[in-house]
């Protein structure tokens, strides 16, 4: 079949929906973000990309920290709600229980079936975006999440954005063990 153009409009067809969490002028703030990614083993690191004209990286470059929350289903509304509005006109954090971790100034959502919290290492800045890449400080669950002592997606449910469409969609089912199943292709 003939591959034909469809502009450049494309992110990573699909992407994992967090809410960002800093402090920003000393109070909580979330924000919906669909550029998330682990970029390093040891030590564990992440990087989100942020647009510099929002609220939140203002923030996280202040307190030096941030937090990464993967919200459940239950979460939808609130999520989108955070990538609507802005922390600058609305305290989003009043849709939470919020807590703290091990650094104390990384805001993180209850709710959530999984948080990360992140120390700040390094912003790289783009044409309108910046890349935040934070050290994993921490990873919180509940045991309600864990399958063997591990964080279980079909346990937690996260939900990915499509791009360019801008639609939610949930995880589906697995398909085969990682570094495993294409054992099978013996390409000599």
């Amino acid at each position: 079949m003939e591959k034909i153009k469809v502009g450049t409009d494309f992110s990573g067809y699909p992407v994992p929906t967090v809410l960002v969490g800093a402090e920003v002028k000393g109070q909580a703030n979330f924000m919906a973000v669909g550029w998330v990614t682990r970029v390093n083993m040891k030590p564990p690191m992440i990087a989100v990309g942020l647009n510099m004209d929002h609220y939140t990286p203002k923030g996280i470059e202040e307190s030096g920290s941030f937090s990464v929350n993967v919200p459940g289903p239950d979460l939808l509304e609130k999520t989108d709600y955070c990538g609507i509005v802005s922390g600058r006109d609305v305290d989003k954090s009043s849709l939470f229980s919020v807590f703290y971790g091990d650094l104390g100034n990384a805001p993180m959502i209850q709710e959530c079936p999984l948080c990360i919290e992140c120390r700040l290492l390094e912003v790289y800045r783009l044409p309108s975006n910046g890349l935040f890449v934070g050290e994993v400080v921490a990873v919180y669950t509940e045991e309600r999440y864990l399958t063997d002592g591990q964080p279980d997606i079909r346990k937690m449910k996260p939900f990915v954005l499509t791009s360019p469409d801008a639609y939610y969609c949930s995880v589906g089912e697995r398909l085969g063990k990682a570094w495993n199943v294409g054992l099978s292709q013996n390409i000599s």
